[in-house]
């Protein structure tokens, strides 16, 4: 059962699921040297984990409970995805980069 499927409204004992998303996202940058393998992975959990904090960000508004994961989830996921696209535009604008080549 995901938190925002659960009836009784009691999230506070689970880690949203945006929160892992945002985080693994986040930590690929911080762990892997190799930064042009990592934006491949990063954009995609930033991305993921985008829609569901907005999901369950709106969950938890209905519910009336905290908000407080699902907009760490959503923070730490935008970082996620602005590193990812920051970092594939610099790529694709700079062609004479060694891994272009």
């Amino acid at each position: 059962m995901t938190p925002t499927d659960d009836p009784t409204g009691d999230i506070s004992g689970r880690t949203s699921r945006s929160v892992v998303f945002g985080a693994a996202s986040v930590a690929f940058w911080f762990c892997c040297p190799f930064w042009m393998l990592v934006w491949v992975l990063a954009l995609p959990l930033g991305l993921t984990g985008l829609v569901l904090g907005a999901l369950e960000h709106r969950a938890a508004s209905r519910q009336g409970v905290s908000r407080a994961q699902p907009l760490t989830g959503l923070a730490l996921s935008s970082v996620g995805t602005a590193a990812a696209v920051a970092y594939m535009l610099f790529v694709f604008t700079h062609p004479e980069l060694p891994i272009q080549g």
